[in-house]
């Protein structure tokens, strides 16, 4: 089955360019110029994967990536002509997966969309290998993208944040660098933008309740990367 992907840019030239270049590629593409056209479409049927781009008609695609419309584990990449390191950390912070700078090759968003696909894909469909990893007071389902607490609360997590922490809790005790950890995740390793992962890691840490001037869970090994500091149960 074809991949659907939702796109939501208003510049009817970069929309026609990236439809193309997915459609080609095995992909079914929707496209929107509007906000609440997009929105009502996501309601009815939720796709594989969404392209937003930040500067909107009707709105903003960062308050969009926020909001509730969007699940936490639908994959969502931002395609944007705001480039700056600032927006970049802003926008993987808030949820998205990927953060693509417009002009941009049409095979690199191409290969970056199925990246991202690639990652959600193996989180949601692992066969026949442990996908439940215990640590702590926490059971992370790889499965459902769910953090569970002794109290049986579960917090969601998006398939960018599930990535991470399958990278963390697969080499625990490791000491894993930026670089590794963005091959890890998204399949890029750049600087200076590879301080994005450290927003990614605040913001998997305060889900985790893990203290951030005293980390137990994933501690900070300053100059050289991170390490998973818990022991891991797989079930």
């Amino acid at each position: 089955m074809m991949p659907v992907a939702y796109l939501l840019e208003d510049d009817v030239d970069i929309s026609r360019l990236i439809v193309r270049a997915l459609s080609q590629h095995g992909f079914s593409v929707l496209s929107f110029t509007r906000r609440s056209d997009f929105e009502r479409e996501v309601k009815r049927q939720l796709p594989d994967i969404c392209l937003i781009d930040l500067s909107l008609p009707d709105g903003d695609g960062l308050s969009l990536i926020k909001s509730s419309i969007l699940p936490e584990a639908l994959p969502k990449v931002i395609v944007t002509g705001r480039g700056n390191l600032t927006d970049r950390i802003v926008g993987l912070e808030i949820g998205a997966d990927d953060y693509i700078v417009k002009p941009f090759e049409p095979r690199e968003l191409v290969a970056r969309v199925r990246a991202v696909l690639r990652r959600s894909g193996t989180i949601r469909n692992v066969e026949g290998d442990a996908k439940i990893a215990r640590f702590g007071n926490w059971t992370a389902n790889f499965s459902a993208c769910t953090l569970t607490n002794v109290e049986g609360d579960d917090t969601d997590l998006s398939s960018a944040e599930a990535g991470l922490l399958m990278a963390f809790v697969s080499s625990a005790g490791r000491v894993l660098t930026r670089s590794q950890l963005l091959d890890a995740t998204s399949g890029r390793s750049s600087e200076p933008f590879d301080r994005s992962m450290d927003a990614r890691i605040s913001r998997l840490r305060k889900k985790l309740g893990d203290d951030p001037k005293s980390p137990d869970i994933i501690r900070t090994v300053y100059g050289v990367g991170y390490v998973f500091g818990m022991t891991v149960e797989w079930v």
